[in-house]
């Protein structure tokens, strides 16, 4: 792949499995061949993991985008230098560790908007360890939001057919509730007919979701589709939107998930990842831990590209070698198609 796009890839918090799964992402020939990966984080915790897992591969500890080699089991990483490893325990909160995560974050930020890298993609924090280090932010979506000065944004989840944008995510279920509006409703629609196209997807049917149980049964119980959804719903149809709602909830997701709509807009957190993460992680009962994680999160509507793996920091298996990259490796393949629309959009435009 001529001109392959740098990923910038975040550590996560250095007490999680994030380190872990970004060497194994890493050492996956697959995604050396889309794209030229550079972890942000703290060297030392890179190598610490590496040696205590027996991993195959080398650090190569950088200051500078320009010094990375880009070699295979050959791991670049912009060194921030700021965490002390006699302190660091896997699977605490501590706000060490989240000073560290938040740091990569913030560093992997400037570079994308110094378009010195081309896309990121950021590994599991944990949200009390960075509020411990007195950065108060719900998560990284609000992070990106805040340092890129964005103001119209939206959580995309993607595995499989399964693409699900979110009205509201990292507040309170009463707020949630409130939160449900035409406006909100019809930007993050656009937002996900957006995201659909930059992942090549080309079926454009949209489902919206109604709020209520049965959608709010013609009024019986409550008045949120009638008021807010259905507005938005004919709104969205009237500018040329193929879209559909309200939809309940309980009938929409199984028809997504078959490839019905190429995606579906929830109207808070729990109604879309409850759906997408039984679709995507699978649990080993036998000997109780996951099998496999698979799960990207996108945030729509920044001027620099964002994915994650979405899933959490997974403290109770941080360091013993048993976390899969499986969503790491999706986050990095997404963040490489959104490098390659934005690449190809904007060789489009006459110059």
């Amino acid at each position: 792949m001529p001109n392959k796009p740098i990923i910038g890839v975040t550590m996560g918090d250095p007490a999680s499995i994030g380190p872990e799964i970004a060497v194994k992402a890493l050492l996956d020939q697959n995604i050396h061949a889309i794209c030229k990966p550079l972890v942000v984080g703290d060297a030392k915790v890179f190598q610490h993991i590496i040696d205590k897992l027996g991993l195959q591969a080398r650090i190569h500890a950088i200051q500078d985008v320009k010094d990375a080699k880009f070699t295979f089991g050959e791991i670049d990483v912009f060194d921030l230098q700021n965490v002390d490893l006699a302190q660091l325990q896997f699977g605490e909160i501590s706000a060490m560790a989240g000073e560290a995560s938040f740091r990569a974050v913030e560093k992997v930020i400037q570079l994308a908007l110094a378009n010195e890298i081309d896309g990121t993609v950021t590994g599991p924090i944990n949200k009390k360890s960075i509020n411990e280090a007195g950065h108060h932010f719900a998560g990284h979506t609000e992070i990106y939001a805040h340092y890129t000065n964005t103001k119209k944004y939206a959580m995309l989840l993607s595995e499989d057919f399964l693409r699900v944008i979110h009205v509201s995510t990292h507040v309170s279920l009463r707020q949630a509730c409130d939160n449900v509006k035409k406006d909100r409703i019809l930007e993050v629609t656009e937002l996900l007919q957006n995201g659909l196209k930059q992942l090549g997807i080309e079926n454009l049917k949209i489902g919206i979701a109604g709020l209520n149980p049965h959608a709010g049964d013609s009024g019986l119980f409550g008045t949120e589709e009638a008021e807010e959804i259905l507005p938005a719903v004919e709104e969205a149809l009237r500018l040329g939107y193929d879209v559909e709602g309200p939809v309940p909830a309980d009938t929409m997701f199984s028809k997504a998930a078959t490839g019905y709509y190429g995606g579906v807009v929830a109207m808070y957190h729990d109604q879309g990842h409850i759906p997408f993460k039984l679709s995507g992680f699978k649990w080993n009962a036998e000997k109780k831990q996951m099998d496999s994680v698979k799960g990207v999160n996108i945030t729509m509507g920044l001027p620099i590209i964002r994915t994650s793996v979405d899933h959490g920091t997974a403290f109770e298996i941080a360091g013993k070698g048993v976390a899969s990259p499986d969503a790491m490796v999706l986050a990095i393949e997404h963040a490489v198609q959104l490098a390659k629309y934005k690449l190809a959009e904007k060789s489009a435009v006459p110059s």
